[in-house]
């Protein structure tokens, strides 16, 4: 089932926010995270690792794609590689792993890749409103 809806917040209650989406996602999910730069996605994926319990300290895989976090959570970013890149890395057989996947820079080609190989996901688009946060959630955007 789809869910779609629009949640407005600042840094101080992004845990809460992040609970939030961890209990809509249920024991895993790919969620792709969308926005321009400094909007945030890094930040979204540091407050969904501590709702996961997970202390190491969360940085952006700019470079490297993709950092693992206790064999539970995923986090890729595709913004050097683009989904060609992505693709050729090899990483799309991550997916089959259980846990959490959350992307960065997840765009319309890369949504295409996922409906390719049948992967479902949600995605978050982040935009910035001063000290705000406006996230456009659509939960099982492709199921």
């Amino acid at each position: 089932m789809s869910l779609t809806y629009e949640k407005v917040c600042d840094l101080a209650h992004l845990n809460a926010f992040a609970k939030e989406i961890h209990v809509k996602l249920g024991n895993s999910g790919v969620l792709l995270l969308r926005g321009n730069l400094a909007s945030g996605k890094t930040a979204f994926v540091k407050a969904f690792a501590k709702a996961l319990g997970i202390e190491e300290a969360i940085s952006s895989p700019t470079f490297s794609i993709l950092h693992e976090y206790e064999g539970k959570l995923f986090h890729y970013d595709i913004y050097q590689c683009g989904t060609d890149g992505f693709l050729k890395s090899g990483l799309i057989e991550k997916f089959d792993l259980e846990g959490y996947h959350l992307i960065e820079w997840g765009d319309a080609e890369f949504e295409k890749l996922l409906h390719h190989f049948g992967v479902g996901y949600s995605t978050i688009d982040i935009e910035t409103m001063d000290l705000k946060r406006n996230y456009k959630v659509h939960m099982n955007a492709y199921a």
